[in-house]
């Protein structure tokens, strides 16, 4: 076992999840991941990356690359808000563990171009953000993913119920080297997380920082407030006196997730399915419960806020150790491939 891996003589099982620097993070964030994130990071040897090579995938332009150092603070700055422990996780950087590139140009050769093709989420985003054809780059998300994931040995990757796909090109990967030189890597499972996406705003498609129906983290108590009055309904119900839906409904969804007042969110709902209560009020009490939810993160977030050389530290001291480990693993893979 990896020395790596040793902490006060008991072994934990490493996972490694993240999330590309592209903006603030946001309630799916929190319902989807990072609320199980620091649960993990108590149980778990926990790797969590700040994924700015995979954002070049699909944003590669200046005005995008220029905002990657500011965008990768904001987001350690929310999962320190949030209660991820930079003393007992590690947060790095992917550009800055250059190792991550080499592996995944070896690992490049051990997948075909077809493979690539069949990862289900590959259409889904050329068809979200209206790519037509996909750069070498975009294709190759997978591999790189795959790297991230195996040089630093990981045995579990959190993610949601739709994503298990994307993590069989890695176990094939681990599969494939393993047998055609020798044993290097584990071959990682999926830890699912019991809660899927949460839908934005709009009642359209799920909270999404490109879409823009989001409530972020970081958001003020005004701008909640406004988001919130702005929220989508029922769109079949006409006067507060009509009877509403409450299945699927995003307002009550949120009401149901971020209101610790079970009480009144079940009176709610019952109002509102007889025509007894309106929107607005329904919205306003949304509101309250959302600012409620956020306040202990916005005390949180203001310890850290203005300490930007620590937050740099952080990302540098997880990048460093990140590093040392990579390099450990990629010498290994080197030595199995008789190439050292």
């Amino acid at each position: 076992m990896n020395n790596s891996k040793k902490q006060n003589n008991l072994v934990k099982a490493r996972i490694l999840t993240g999330d590309r620097p592209t903006g603030h993070l946001h309630l799916g964030h929190f319902v989807g991941t990072l609320q199980n994130r620091v649960k993990l990071q108590h149980s778990y040897d926990s790797f969590f990356i700040i994924a700015d090579l995979h954002m070049l995938t699909t944003q590669p332009s200046l005005a995008k690359t220029s905002a990657i150092k500011n965008n990768a603070r904001g987001m350690v700055l929310d999962y320190l808000s949030v209660g991820i422990d930079p003393k007992i996780s590690t947060i790095y950087q992917q550009s800055k563990v250059l190792e991550v590139a080499y592996l995944a140009l070896l690992f490049s050769m051990l997948v075909t171009v077809p493979r690539c093709q069949r990862v289900p989420t590959l259409k889904e985003v050329m068809h979200d953000l209206k790519i037509k054809k996909p750069s070498l780059g975009l294709l190759n998300y997978p591999v790189l993913q795959s790297a991230d994931i195996l040089m630093v040995k990981a045995d579990l990757v959190p993610v949601g119920k739709d994503q298990e796909s994307h993590l069989e090109i890695t176990r094939e990967i681990a599969k494939t080297f393993n047998k055609t030189y020798k044993t290097v890597f584990p071959v990682p499972k999926a830890l699912i997380g019991d809660t899927g996406t949460l839908i934005g705003t709009d009642g359209q498609v799920k909270m999404s920082k490109s879409v823009g129906n989001t409530i972020n983290l970081s958001d003020d108590f005004e701008t909640v407030n406004q988001k919130v009055m702005a929220m989508y309904t029922d769109p079949s119900r006409i006067h507060p006196t009509d009877p509403g839906k409450v299945e699927g409904n995003p307002v009550f969804i949120y009401h149901r997730l971020f209101n610790s007042n079970k009480q009144e969110v079940l009176e709610l709902e019952d109002r509102y399915k007889h025509g007894k209560v309106g929107d607005v009020e329904v919205k306003r009490k949304l509101a309250v419960a959302i600012n409620n939810f956020l306040d202990p993160i916005r005390q949180q977030r203001a310890k850290y806020q203005n300490k930007t050389d620590l937050i740099d530290q952080i990302i540098e001291a997880g990048s460093k150790k990140t590093s040392s480990i990579a390099r450990d693993t990629l010498n290994q893979t080197l030595q199995a491939m008789k190439m050292l």
